[in-house]
């Protein structure tokens, strides 16, 4: 019989991200670890555009000065959620396809960048944030899925 200090006892289930060893530990555990990059990323980034939308776009990345920034502010605002919704997934064994929404909105954002970088980047304005923004996403999008190729083998949705 386990004693209660052999075996601790939790109210809630733990993740088995932190297993240190079975076969599935580390195809988890790459996808763990692009969902916290995908979060702090991306929260970062919000957390930039809420509070200094102007001065990020019109000074460092040398985009058109425009009339508002709110929806400007409003992306932030989106781009913290689902940073925050990523640790969440990140932290749930269970939960590792919800993955997919983050995997799609990245590669959504590499493909938009990407075009817009070769169709639509107006007279004057720099290209470094686009640069960067597609590289990131694009770097983002393959890690998110090799992690959920690797999880999906160990833990069919099914």
């Amino acid at each position: 019989m386990l004693t209660p200090k052999a075996a601790p006892r939790f109210a809630y289930p733990t993740s088995r991200f932190r297993a240190a060893c079975g076969p599935s530990a580390f195809d988890m555990a790459v996808l763990r670890r692009a969902l916290q990059a995908f979060a702090a990323i991306w929260a970062g980034c919000g957390i930039a555009l809420l509070v200094v939308p102007g001065w990020l776009l019109t000074d460092v990345f040398d985009q058109p000065r425009y009339p508002d920034y709110t929806y400007v502010r409003v992306a932030g605002a989106a781009s913290l959620t689902l940073g925050a919704l990523a640790v969440m997934v990140s932290r749930r064994d269970d939960a590792w396809w919800w993955a997919w929404a983050f995997a799609i909105a990245t590669g959504l954002t590499a493909t938009i960048t990407v075009l817009h970088l070769l169709l639509d980047v107006p007279a004057g304005a720099g290209t470094a944030l686009w640069w960067l923004f597609a590289g990131v996403s694009v770097a983002l999008t393959a890690w998110l899925v090799v992690g959920l190729t690797r999880a999906s083998q160990d833990h069919p949705i099914g």
